[in-house]
């Protein structure tokens, strides 16, 4: 049987031609390159982070992990605690060690590449209780690797677990680890929300065990409106994986009142190359202003040396299109590695 291969929406392409890998590597050896910024180091709130059962918290480990306790829930989106890259050393350590993390409930993985997928540090993260979420066609794969409590999702299918929502969503992007599986899996982002209709955790693990993991989860229900949640739930969380600029990003708004959106930034020079792909920093804020979202995190610069822009460069622009949008400061909060961005939930005193 034929492997089923993958798009994105409107069917817009990631693919290059040999002459377009060549021009870009003739114009990487003539770029000089200023890594002499660092992305800042803060020492993690362990003893915080390992007793937390209640505040939403959002830790960023580097590039697009991120630790996320959330409505009760230890999560771990794009595991990669890797120290190389290809033969590009890590640009900075991990902002927590692997070691360190508390048990992890779910883990996200956006898409099947290497920078966001390291099967070493999942091997190790994972444990008899840790649910792992895929995209639609990796799971068979994962299985193989030894990963056996693992859910499939389809773009725009759910789950929910405990109190919590997980809605897969649409990315613009693509996927290969060999030569053989380009976007033989997909690829996209996630949103977490509370579940209207509370349902204890043993209740809906029970339930995802007995489901068909490779079905898309359930079809999409009636979506709360904020004020049908009450007041006091977590805020609503969009964390958005790896993506190009797309329309996408205002219908997720649309059907999501999204507070906080985890935003790429980076591996997006030279821009004719990775356009399609990745975000600029422009892009990223305008995908942050169509979703609707309150608040912006950026993400995937910092870590790893994928492309020809640099942490500073990126930060640097994404200070500049602020600053002409008019977009207050307050509204974009750019973390350390390390650092825990604590959120206050409407009837925390």
């Amino acid at each position: 049987m034929p492997k089923i291969r993958y798009n994105n929406i409107d069917n817009v392409s990631t693919d290059k031609t040999l002459k377009e890998f060549k021009q870009w590597r003739e114009q990487r050896r003539r770029k000089v390159k200023d890594y002499t910024f660092k992305v800042p180091k803060h020492d993690p709130e362990l003893d915080y982070l390992h007793a937390n059962r209640e505040e939403t918290t959002i830790t960023w480990i580097g590039h697009s992990t991120f630790f996320i306790q959330y409505y009760g829930l230890n999560i771990v989106t794009d595991p990669v605690w890797a120290e190389k890259m290809g033969f590009q050393r890590r640009l900075g350590p991990p902002g927590i060690q692997i070691q360190d993390i508390p048990p992890l409930d779910v883990i996200l993985i956006s898409h099947s590449h290497y920078d966001h997928l390291h099967l070493a540090s999942l091997r190790k993260l994972v444990t008899a209780k840790t649910l792992l979420v895929v995209p639609d066609g990796l799971r068979r794969k994962m299985v193989r690797k030894g990963f056996h409590r693992c859910q499939e999702m389809k773009w725009w299918g759910h789950l929910v677990l405990g109190g919590v929502k997980i809605t897969f969503v649409p990315a613009q992007h693509w996927t290969r680890r060999t030569l053989f599986d380009t976007n033989t899996s997909h690829w996209g982002g996630y949103v977490l929300e509370p579940n209207p209709v509370k349902q204890g955790a043993e209740e809906s693990a029970a339930a995802l065990e007995t489901s068909d993991k490779s079905a898309s989860v359930t079809p999409d229900l009636q979506q709360a409106t904020r004020e049908e949640i009450a007041a006091g739930d977590p805020p609503i969380l969009y964390f958005v994986g790896d993506t190009g600029y797309f329309k996408e990003f205002k219908t997720i708004g649309e059907r999501f009142d999204i507070d906080v959106t985890l935003m790429p930034i980076g591996a997006y020079e030279p821009e004719w190359f990775m356009t399609s792909q990745h975000v600029t920093p422009e892009e990223a804020l305008q995908g942050f202003v169509e979703t609707g979202s309150q608040l912006m995190v950026p993400m995937h610069y910092g870590t790893f040396k994928l492309a020809d822009d640099t942490p500073k460069e990126a930060l640097d622009r994404l200070e500049a299109e602020r600053k002409r949008l008019g977009i207050a400061k307050e509204r974009i909060r750019v973390l350390g590695h390390g650092e825990t961005l604590r959120i206050r939930h409407e009837n925390d005193e």
